[in-house]
């Protein structure tokens, strides 16, 4: 798959101080798969703002390794603890910078969101989104890191495909009270 022309790809990333997940996906047709997935390991270094350098070189460097077509992203759930909220907002804010630096355009998937959409349950856990990805994408369990941020990471980006090759309403009506009105003809 290394030579394959894709129709479009895009890059996952889950956002972490400590750990930082990343997934690409390859598109051609309707079919996604996956490229690659990793994790970017930031535990060791001390200084919050040396972890935000590297972060935003990690991003950039997949960016220009993968040109991927988009960039999706997990946006932070909001806890208890505001340091830790404003860390990853700052990690967050850094990957998406990385991304704009070179033109790839963003997309902000909530947690629940990316959960309901691989596996159908918003609540569902790391575990039960990594056993759907490995089914859908057909990824060999022997190629899994045992860090879910990767997993994650990739159910992001499969969350984009799935939200952006949804059919567009075509600007029907809303409502029955709109179609009445719009088609008289068709009331009896």
């Amino acid at each position: 798959m290394a030579d394959t022309v894709w129709d479009r790809v895009v890059l996952g990333i889950d956002p972490g101080t400590n750990v930082m997940g990343y997934g690409v996906i390859g598109i051609k047709g309707k079919q996604p798969f996956m490229i690659t997935m990793g994790v970017l390991t930031l535990g060791r270094m001390e200084s919050h703002y040396m972890k935000l350098h590297r972060i935003y070189q990690r991003v950039q460097g997949l960016v220009e390794q993968y040109l991927p077509d988009e960039f999706a992203i997990e946006a932070p759930f909001y806890g208890k603890n505001v340091q830790s909220m404003l860390k990853l907002g700052r990690a967050q804010g850094v990957a998406m910078a990385a991304a704009l630096s070179r033109d790839v355009p963003i997309f902000e998937y909530e947690p629940r969101k990316v959960k309901m959409a691989i596996t159908g349950n918003g609540g569902a856990s790391k575990e039960q989104v990594k056993e759907m990805l490995i089914r859908i994408l057909s990824i060999d369990r022997d190629s899994l890191l045992p860090e879910l941020d990767a997993t994650d990471a990739l159910a992001v980006g499969l969350c984009h495909f799935y939200e952006s090759s949804r059919p567009v309403p075509s600007g029907g009506s809303k409502s029955w009270k709109d179609f009445i009105a719009s088609h008289p003809e068709r009331v009896k």
